[in-house]
């Protein structure tokens, strides 16, 4: 697990250049350091050291001639396999690393290699004689790349604070993408809120020569729900391919070790890798911990779990400084829960393994259920549906219940699933709330999404739409992030590309049965854990920021900043305000009103801006590590 940074084009004092920009991602790979520098392209990477601890597995790696030049972030978990058919083809090989697969295996097989691929990466490769940069995303986006073309120089990098540090980089706010990230709590596209600065999605790759950027698609789901089998032996299936994927990936030369929460997903993983240690953190606010639960868990299995209570002060205290690492705002408050989780596991370990994309790929989501139930409801014509629904919107107070119910069976699937998110701003919210207002962009970002699973059931589409835009812009983002702002490298073995293939053909009985979820999956945990996990309901990472919003401490640091010059120059600070008090006092003192997530995500915003375009402590420098 490492991070890089690089440019192609001319500049003064190239080699400093490069060395600035490697700085800002030392947290990523404290280990070691290396660099190439030639008078058309400079290569920065930094390593944490986890295949062949040897300096000769220091990057940047080059082939036999020296002709090729490779930085890469991530695991090839089917390495050794690989390498087998590249010393066979008479390639020669000078480490045990994975990361020199790659650089030969494109010697041999070019952009096809991508398709024999089975890990987490992104990656370059220079070649010197051609002028040509190569570079490529894994097919789910567990780590991030990113890339700016401007001032004849393109820019690439593990995370974008890199670019800050390059002189021909112009770093410009983009406002055009505040709307969407209003309703979605992140930028759900390739843009970013750095004009001009693109992330490279998952599945893809680029080619860049003579100052031309090509971009092509090599792989995309293809979920066919066409397996037949009897429930059992798909039960089966699914237990040998998470037992294999789980043993791919616990490779390493250093130990490896578990997030644990008390659900299923985290629960069946650490089970599956036997490992020694396992991690959890909560908030001593008693439905919001999970701590007691994962003991529970961990101690029925004979593993050690590391516990820590992370108390209000010092959750709000490091905001800013996560903000950095995150390069961008992602309004879920989960992420700071585990930028803490990640710090107390790298006390003690380098490598965990995490649960992220099971709810993806096997029907894990509890609204995955919503168009499995009230069928009766949806048999009122639309018209009629879509009347109950403005009126919900327009009329109803917020949280009165059955208000959110009206508003999303007013519309058709396609018009209200966006994400896996609730309680956001609606675009007519997102609207209101902004000074210069903002265009409808939600069905821009997910008609194309939707247009390719034509005639496939709801959940189906349900599941394509988060595999897309939730599970990359929000779970594999602060998982990457938060991970490597304290050198831990996040394994995820349920987005395998085997895991991957078996899920594709999973039919909706086998997924979801209202009001269960992931049925296949929870049958094959349920074999070895106890049934209290593996049929746990989906509980999501339990943050208290409703109740904390509400006491005066935190209530004055937010007001604050809603009056900030930064939210008068975006919001209508009256509008925001109000937001603030009618959710601290309880509208009409109807103590049902929660306007946390909307509020929440206007802060973590501020809280960025003021970090990267603002008067925040070291607002282009380095967090400070504590």
């Amino acid at each position: 697990m490492c991070g890089f940074a690089g440019f192609v084009g001319s500049v003064e004092n190239r080699e400093a250049v490069l060395e600035h920009m490697m700085d800002t991602i030392i947290h990523r790979g404290p280990d070691s350091s290396g660099k190439f520098v030639d008078e058309d392209a400079a290569l920065g990477f930094r390593r944490l050291s986890i295949i062949d601890l040897s300096a000769v597995g220091d990057q940047p790696l080059y082939n036999e001639d020296r002709s090729k030049v490779l930085v890469f972030n991530g695991e090839i978990y089917n390495y050794q396999e690989l390498r087998q058919e590249l010393v066979a083809a008479g390639h020669v090989f000078v480490s045990n690393t994975d990361s020199e697969t790659l650089l030969h295996g494109y010697e041999e097989w070019g952009a096809s290699m991508l398709d024999r691929l089975r890990g987490m990466y992104a990656f370059v490769i220079w070649d010197r004689n051609e002028k040509k940069l190569f570079g490529a995303r894994d097919i789910f986006g567990i780590k991030p790349m990113y890339y700016a073309q401007m001032n004849d120089t393109l820019l690439f990098a593990s995370e974008i604070k890199a670019f800050l540090e390059h002189p021909k980089f112009d770093k410009v706010f983009n406002e055009a993408a505040l709307g969407n990230y209003l309703s979605f709590q992140f930028v759900p596209t390739n843009e970013t809120f750095f004009k001009g600065v693109f992330c490279l999605q998952p599945g893809h790759y680029f080619t860049y020569e003579d100052g031309r950027l090509e971009i092509t698609r090599y792989f995309e789901p293809n979920f066919t729900g066409d397996c037949r089998k009897p429930f059992e032996e798909v039960v089966d299936d699914v237990e040998a391919v998470m037992k294999e994927s789980v043993r791919m990936h616990k490779i390493s030369d250093v130990e490896v070790a578990s997030y644990l929460s008390s659900g299923v997903d985290s629960s069946y993983l650490t089970w599956l890798g036997q490992v020694d240690r396992t991690f959890t953190v909560g908030f001593d606010e008693g439905k919001y911990s999970e701590i007691q639960d994962a003991k529970e868990f961990a101690a029925s299995i004979n593993m050690k779990n590391d516990a820590k209570v992370i108390s209000p002060d010092e959750y709000w205290d490091r905001l800013s400084d996560i903000q950095y690492y995150m390069d961008e705002p992602v309004a879920d408050p989960a992420a700071i829960a585990l930028f803490f989780l990640s710090k107390e596991a790298s006390k003690k370990v380098k490598v965990v393994l995490s649960g992220e994309g099971s709810d993806e790929l096997f029907g894990g989501y509890n609204i995955y259920c919503e168009p499995l139930e009230h069928t009766s409801f949806d048999k009122i014509p639309m018209g009629i549906r879509r009347l109950l629904g403005r009126f919900a919107e327009c009329c109803l107070p917020r949280g009165m219940k059955g208000r959110g119910f009206l508003m999303r069976h007013g519309k058709t699937l396609e018009e209200r699933y966006f994400a896996n998110a609730t309680n956001i701003f609606t675009e007519r919210e997102a609207d209101k709330i902004l000074k210069k207002g903002c265009e409808p962009g939600i069905q821009k970002v997910t008609r194309p999404l939707y247009d390719r699973v034509k005639g496939k059931d709801p959940v189906t589409k349900m599941q394509y739409v988060d595999l897309h835009l939730w599970l990359v812009h929000d779970i594999l983002m602060k998982g990457d992030k938060m991970g490597m702002a304290n050198s831990i490298e996040v394994r995820v073995p349920f987005l395998d590309r085997k895991v991957l293939e078996l899920a594709e053909t999973l039919p909706l009985k086998y997924k979801v049965r209202a009001p269960r979820t992931k049925v296949a999956l929870r049958a094959a945990a349920d074999r070895s854990i106890r049934s209290k996990t593996a049929e746990k309901k989906k509980l999501g990472f339990p943050i208290p920021i409703r109740v904390w919003l509400k006491e005066d401490k935190y209530y004055r640091r937010v007001r604050e900043m809603f009056v900030s010059e930064a939210a008068e120059k975006f919001f209508r600070t009256d509008r925001l305000l109000k937001m603030l008090d009618d959710h601290k006092n309880g509208k009409n003192h109807n103590e049902k009103t929660d306007n946390s997530r909307k509020i929440w995500t206007v802060y973590i915003f501020l809280v960025w801006y003021d970090r990267f375009f603002g008067n925040g402590r070291q607002a282009a420098g380095k967090a400070e590590m504590m």
